[in-house]
């Protein structure tokens, strides 16, 4: 049986006892809503450590829309059914006051990694993302924590995190998990209207088209053809596609560039925005 916890000193004391038997711990910090790209994580997370743990817990400081979160979908007890099946060993759900007994006024700095992309449509996000975190690294204490890709900048921003404040974790980086048609798996594709599930594809394949023509366009203009042709569906409304450096995630202007290069990409599919990236380079 997985065992959940809610308060902070006693999943503490519990954990001790784990530490003491000098077991590894691994860490998949969630949202809750859970799919198979979550899924994915626990199931590495359990193959590579002694006691796995995962964290359910909507973080309302990354939120810049109070609807978004209030709409966040949440869905506890199929939560910890498939947190069952996949190995977890623990779950920490807490409440609000339990991680915010009172505000966070911390504000980190990552220089130019979260001003770009999604940091300059969601201001604050990141530094939301990073108050969270860092609070359940401090409660938990793992030796691996595990991220999904599909969240590209959010990965970058952690590793960065982790480097400044000299927590001793590996913060591992796990592959997107695709429904069968392409859709990167994600909570909020719950939320998507027949009509924009059927089209929210498109990112995905346009993505992949886009990697095809490397030899044909230009950066400016592979920008400009990824807009067009996500926008060219009346369900689908482009925020933005950058083609970036991997590790500093400042836009390239050329194929030459020296490091590697991604795609990222933002797109509303309704009132849902939906999130995508591909290695490029």
């Amino acid at each position: 049986m997985v065992q959940v916890f809610s308060r902070i000193d006693q999943f503490r004391e519990h954990l001790k006892t784990v530490r003491n038997a000098g077991r590894s711990l691994g860490f998949v910090p969630t949202m809750g809503a859970l799919h198979d790209g979550h899924i994915s994580l626990v199931e590495r997370c359990v193959a590579e450590n002694d006691y796995t743990i995962v964290s359910i817990f909507v973080n309302p400081t990354q939120f810049n829309d109070k609807n978004d979160l209030k709409n966040y979908p949440r869905m506890p007890e199929k939560d910890l059914k498939m947190l069952e099946s996949a190995g977890a060993n623990a779950v920490f759900m807490p409440d609000e006051s339990e991680i915010y007994p009172e505000p966070d006024n911390r504000v980190f700095d990552f220089g130019m990694l979260d001003k770009v992309m999604e940091g300059k449509f969601r201001p604050g996000h990141f530094n939301g993302v990073a108050q969270v975190v860092s609070k359940l690294f401090d409660i938990v204490e793992p030796h691996k924590a595990y991220f999904g890709q599909k969240d590209y900048q959010q990965l970058a921003i952690i590793r960065e995190m982790v480097k400044q404040l000299g927590y001793k974790i590996e913060i591992v980086g796990c592959p997107i998990v695709r429904e069968a048609d392409g859709l990167a798996m994600s909570s909020r594709n719950l939320l998507l209207s027949p009509e924009h599930r059927k089209s929210a594809p498109l990112i995905y394949k346009t993505l992949q088209e886009a990697r095809n023509k490397m030899d044909e366009l230009s950066v400016k203009q592979m920008i400009d053809w990824v807009e067009n042709q996500i926008n060219a569906d009346p369900n689908l409304k482009i925020e933005y596609f950058e083609l970036v450096d991997t590790n500093t995630l400042l836009p390239v202007d050329s194929w030459n560039h020296s490091g590697g290069i991604i795609g990222c990409i933002a797109v509303w599919a309704g009132s849902i925005r939906l999130i995508d990236n591909l290695i490029f380079k």
